[in-house]
């Protein structure tokens, strides 16, 4: 097997990426620093391990490997709208929020946005269209359609967390059996995607497959001087795995990671439903006596 290094250091580690990634990292704490608002240590962290993670699914070889290996792909999909974008919301401190919903058109959009029912058609409606065969083709071999779409999916894994996780005054969040019916409910509808993926009995992907198209693909990380350098027929030469069974893979790791991922919020969700049960009962005690 071929090693990834052969591609060079720019399209491993995208340092334009990572120095933007620094300098968006250098204004948060700018701005923390700066203002009188509190901004908790807790906060910093989930920030600073977004943006981390973040970078380890664009900027890192984990971004290559994803051009490819479709399951590589599909773990970092896993990560960039599963873990991210509750990092992110509940890193970022609500003031930092509240400055820009004060903004009306962006306050109704979000507002609009973030209902329950539309963030979760919104989220798993464009995850679900980006891996239709003919759509995930297109987007992966044109930058511009690439971009767009993955800011798009992106946006909309924002808006489908911000119910369970945001702290900003005058958004609603849902509470008790709504978080709880919210994470099944989110979970069934992003099955059949996955389950596309899963038992599909051929390769589905051409960007995988098609050696042409394989190559414009990797076009959109490897500069076309490195390209022109390499001899390269096809992914397999970077995996001993089949096109067929690494796909497979592929749809599998996404449910795992979603199942994982939700049965935590659903671990937390629960330790506050019994924090909060044991409160009103030490309350109502009190006031008996």
């Amino acid at each position: 097997m071929m090693p990834l290094s052969i591609f060079g250091f720019e399209a491993m580690w995208s340092p334009y990426f990572f120095v933007s990634l620094v300098a968006v990292t250098i204004v948060y704490f700018w701005l923390v620093n700066r203002s009188k608002q509190p901004t908790t240590t807790k906060q910093k962290t989930l920030f600073v391990t977004a943006i981390v993670l973040l970078y380890i699914c664009k900027g890192s070889p984990v971004d290559l490997l994803g051009h490819l290996m479709f399951s590589a792909h599909m773990t970092q999909m896993a990560v960039l709208y599963l873990i991210v974008p509750p990092l992110l919301i509940k890193g970022i401190p609500s003031w930092m929020f509240e400055a820009v919903l004060r903004i009306r058109m962006i306050r109704s959009i979000v507002a609009f946005t973030t209902k329950p029912l539309i963030a979760l058609f919104l989220f798993n409606g464009t995850f679900s269209l980006y891996h239709v065969p003919f759509i995930f083709d297109a987007v992966k071999t044109n930058m511009w359609l690439h971009a767009l779409m993955t800011t798009a999916i992106f946006i909309a894994a924002m808006m489908m967390w911000w119910p369970l996780v945001n702290d900003v005054h005058g958004f609603p969040r849902l509470s008790g059996v709504k978080k709880v019916g919210y994470i099944f409910a989110d979970g069934v509808l992003l099955t059949p995607a996955c389950a596309l993926i899963i038992f599909a009995d051929t390769p589905l992907y051409a960007t995988y497959y098609d050696p042409a198209a394989w190559m414009n693909a990797l076009a959109l990380c490897v500069p076309q001087t490195t390209l022109a350098s390499l001899e390269l027929s096809g992914p397999e030469m970077f995996s001993s795995m089949s096109l067929l069974h690494d796909q497979q893979l592929g749809g599998v790791l996404m449910k795992i990671i979603q199942e994982i991922v939700y049965g935590v919020m659903l671990f937390f969700i629960f330790i506050e439903w019994y924090r909060k049960e044991r409160d009103e009962e030490h309350v109502a005690v009190q006031t008996t006596k």
